[in-house]
């Protein structure tokens, strides 16, 4: 063989494994992705369930709270502010300002929940109505739901981030079209406390 037939064949092999490499990056950043989104549909799972209990949950008290309207409107406002978010982020969980904004709606519906709760405790009727303590006890199982589901969506996060900008993947993980993703927290250490739920 001459030499330059092996040169050729080096070259050939050097393309050959550096295309395989590439793709194998491409592939992990791919799973890693569709893992991350995965995951957030258990999240949107469980959001959609809170937001289905939570009209429920104001009609109810409705009959037993007639003065206290603006906590009732603040929940539902609340209520639809984060359904909207949660619809913008779900179609499409690579955005980090959808992920900011479903964030920051879910935090207020969480703190207008809080101020239900405080203000339903003032009325003995509405805290023995059996249908009210159902939907309580639906929605605190619903809370610890999305709890479990979005510390699997961060972890899932958390892996698909580490690999994209891990050498020599960051490389090529911006040139592929594999932007970081936005983790699903709490911004304040207000909003971080639970509602108080318990009749």
């Amino acid at each position: 063989m001459s030499f330059a037939i092996i040169a050729l064949l080096i070259v050939v092999g050097i393309l050959v494994f550096a295309a395989l490499f590439l793709v194998g990056i491409y592939n992990t950043l791919v799973a890693l992705r569709n893992r991350f989104r995965n995951s957030f549909a258990q999240v949107d799972v469980q959001l959609k369930r809170r937001y289905d209990l939570i009209p429920n949950l104001v009609e109810t008290a409705k009959g037993y709270m007639a003065h206290e309207r603006g906590t009732l409107d603040a929940v539902i406002s609340a209520r639809a502010k984060a359904t909207q978010a949660n619809i913008k982020f779900a179609g499409n969980p690579s955005d980090p300002e959808a992920m900011r904004e479903l964030a920051q709606a879910e935090s207020g519906l969480s703190g207008a929940l809080g101020r239900l709760m405080v203000v339903s405790e003032n009325y003995p009727q509405l805290k023995a109505d059996s249908t009210m303590n159902q939907l309580m006890e639906e929605l605190t199982s619903t809370e610890n739901r999305i709890a479990f589901s979005r510390q699997a969506y961060n972890d899932a996060v958390l892996d698909y981030n580490n690999s994209r900008e891990v050498f020599p993947n960051l490389l090529f993980a911006g040139a592929f079209g594999f932007a970081p993703a936005e983790l699903f927290k709490i911004e304040s250490e207000q909003e971080r406390a639970a509602p108080k739920v318990a009749f």
